[in-house]
């Protein structure tokens, strides 16, 4: 109860001597107490400031103990008057929340009175992210390109997944074969599975894009600058096209845990996939981009992949794929 009235342990003590023995100055106090002199005018001076001491009339310099029904009393009567002003507050805090909550709804409502909507900068792309995951309800698909992710990302990332898997929800991503060789990136993706979430691995992917319940997709403004902007769509037909592309892609990819299975003529899925970029006319960069690897490992699979085909340039490569079967013309688009 003292607690409660602000009194610590020392300005009690000091308190309770008092009242038995009303004469008692700092010496006394602190010989009977046992505590320094020091901790004893803190305590009296704590006990000035609640009202509970008053200076002596008789004795100059001295304090005496204002008796508990007077000091106590009015100490809970300033408690209970905080407390109604608290009560107040609160309510007054509620009525504004009450109000801030029925504009944001209305505004929401006009915002998403349209099918598609455009956000721009991380923030409220992360913010988007953060509500759309904490409604959705039975499923999360998700693509994610770019290869190793960075550490910002996956720290925004953990509390949603994994709030949103302890609820339930499935939720089934495609990685990029590349995060193999990013121990961060590749730790969380375990942590993930492990966490009941299904993961796979695909040599390319489309650009990074989440889907929550199949009714309301997050995909890029500009995949080549993910962090500037984002469309959130719920046009029907926008995403149950883009639930059937993800259905393909995770057709198609490796599960965690299984090996690669080597392709035609023991080619990986990435030298697949660069021999395709590469047929289609890509740079290295943009192969590198679209594996989430570097230039350099795009450029030595490339090299290792002409030297196998005897080619003297990137269009004798692809072309070259082609006439050999390895790469089906149907697939280059």
């Amino acid at each position: 109860m003292f607690d409660l009235l602000g009194l610590n342990g020392i300005a009690q003590a000091v308190y309770e001597e008092m009242l038995r023995n009303p004469a008692a100055d700092v010496d006394d106090l602190s010989w009977t107490l046992g505590l320094p002199t020091s901790q004893v005018r803190d305590g009296l001076a704590r006990l000035n400031e609640l009202a509970l001491i008053r200076p002596s009339w008789q004795t100059p310099g001295e304090y005496r103990a204002v008796e508990p029904e007077v000091g106590l009393e009015l100490l809970l009567s300033n408690q209970e008057a905080d407390l109604r002003r608290r009560q107040e507050e609160i309510e007054a805090g509620r009525l504004e929340l009450e109000r801030l909550v029925a504009q944001y709804a209305e505004f929401s409502h006009v915002r998403q009175s349209a099918d598609t909507e455009r956000l721009s900068g991380i923030d409220a792309i992360r913010l988007r992210i953060e509500s759309l995951a904490s409604r959705c309800e039975s499923e999360v698909i998700a693509f994610v390109p770019g290869g190793a992710q960075s550490p910002a990302n996956m720290e925004a990332s953990r509390p949603l997944d994994e709030s949103t898997l302890l609820r339930g929800v499935q939720m089934r991503t495609v990685y990029l074969e590349s995060i193999g060789n990013d121990p961060a990136t590749k730790e969380y993706a375990r942590w993930l599975a492990d966490s009941g979430a299904q993961i796979r691995f695909a040599a390319v992917l489309p650009p990074r894009m989440v889907i929550y319940d199949r009714k309301v997709a997050i995909v890029p403004d500009d995949p080549d600058a993910t962090h500037r902007g984002a469309l959130v769509t719920r046009s029907k037909g926008v995403v149950s096209a883009l639930c059937e592309l993800f259905e393909q892609v995770w057709a198609t990819a490796r599960p965690l845990g299984a090996d690669s299975q080597p392709g035609y003529d023991g080619l990986t899925l990435q030298e697949q996939a660069v021999l395709r970029l590469l047929a289609q006319g890509n740079t290295d960069d943009q192969i590198a981009r679209r594996l989430g690897t570097s230039v350099r490992t795009t450029r030595r699979i490339t090299a290792a992949l002409a030297n196998r085909l005897g080619a003297r340039s990137r269009f004798q490569t692809g072309a070259l794929a082609v006439v050999r079967g390895w790469l089906d013309p149907r697939e280059l688009g």
